[in-house]
């Protein structure tokens, strides 16, 4: 019993060392040590749980740091799949979509993308409190999905990544902004055609 207790801590340890981590377990380690999150659904339970896992990986979730993750959009479907004899839904498919921005300075935004998790339930049409609870466990699931795919996203990222995506985003606004007041002086120095006079007869 002594022996076999000294192997699983040994596999434990050479496991950890490795950074190998059970899914659910531990945290994940981020360069970023400060950021902004918010939503469209500011208490929707995916910003919730990211605001969660972000804290309890050190990260320090503020109003007001320099970069900012922005939940721009999700939405769930479901589809069937296949369907049983008596022309019930047997199996169903849940998709939900997150789309993400990464903005910083001025408000501009520096990573734009999304991310995709699927899962497939079944449906029992004769037990529908027990479909539905399975198909709540399955949206949960995908939520932590969701989640846990983000902090892998965060986790490339670094400061000086993200500085020089700043400066990127920098130059194309400082551009897109003298094109347009280019622009407008070009209009201000073109002579207004006079309107026609017609003649008086």
């Amino acid at each position: 019993m002594i022996k076999r207790n000294l192997l699983v801590m040994g596999l434990a340890v050479l496991l950890s060392a490795c950074g190998f981590q059970l899914r659910g377990t531990g945290t994940t380690e981020l360069a970023i040590k400060e950021l902004d999150l918010s939503a469209r659904n500011a208490y929707g339970e995916t910003v919730v749980m990211m605001r969660q896992v972000l804290q309890s990986s050190g990260v320090n979730v503020v109003a007001g740091a320099p970069y900012k993750l922005v939940f721009t959009d999700e939405q769930t479907t479901q589809r069937s799949l296949s369907y049983s004899g008596a022309g019930r839904t047997a199996e169903n498919e849940l998709t939900t979509v997150l789309n993400y921005q990464i903005v910083g300075q001025n408000n501009l935004s520096l990573i734009s993308d999304r991310l995709q998790v699927q899962k497939v339930v079944m449906h029992d049409g004769s037990n529908i409190t027990g479909s539905v609870q399975e198909e709540d466990e399955a949206r949960k699931e995908i939520r932590r999905d969701l989640v846990q795919r983000m902090m892998l996203r965060l986790q490339q990222l670094t400061p000086a990544q993200l500085d020089q995506l700043q400066q990127t985003a920098d130059a194309r606004a400082k551009a897109e902004a003298d094109a347009l007041e280019a622009a407008q002086k070009a209009e201000a120095n073109t002579p207004r055609q006079s309107p026609l006079q017609v003649p008086a007869e």
